[in-house]
């Protein structure tokens, strides 16, 4: 059974930091592409970071110079390492796991994060 679950989540002051962590099924996190997305209240669910098998990474304007995504494969898990926070980030995060070889995405629960003003 394949598995994705994140952790991390909670609330933060404005310009504070978190670690968001997601930890995926071992057959599955060594063919993927893994991602994190995120939805706020009344908006659709948008790509925050990427990153590729081979430790390519791509992000979201919003959050350019702010967050960071990383993977260790040797513990099957994709980081988000989000500094100077800001309330607009306030949303669901979801871990994605991409097994584009089988055009299969595996999504986790979510984890909430709220930055307060």
């Amino acid at each position: 059974q394949v598995q994705v679950v994140e952790s991390g989540g909670g609330l933060v002051q404005a310009g504070g930091s978190l670690r968001l962590s997601c930890v995926a099924s071992r057959s599955i996190f060594r063919i993927s592409a893994m991602g994190w997305y995120r939805q706020a209240p009344g908006k659709q669910r948008e790509l925050v970071a990427g990153i590729t098998r081979g430790g390519s990474t791509n992000y979201a304007d919003s959050v350019k110079g702010r967050f960071t995504i990383s993977r260790d494969n040797a513990k099957n898990t994709v980081y988000l390492q989000m500094d100077s926070l800001k309330p607009e980030d306030t949303a669901v995060y979801y871990c994605n796991a991409n097994a584009e070889v089988f055009s299969r995405e595996y999504w986790g629960q979510g984890t909430q994060v709220t930055v307060s003003s």
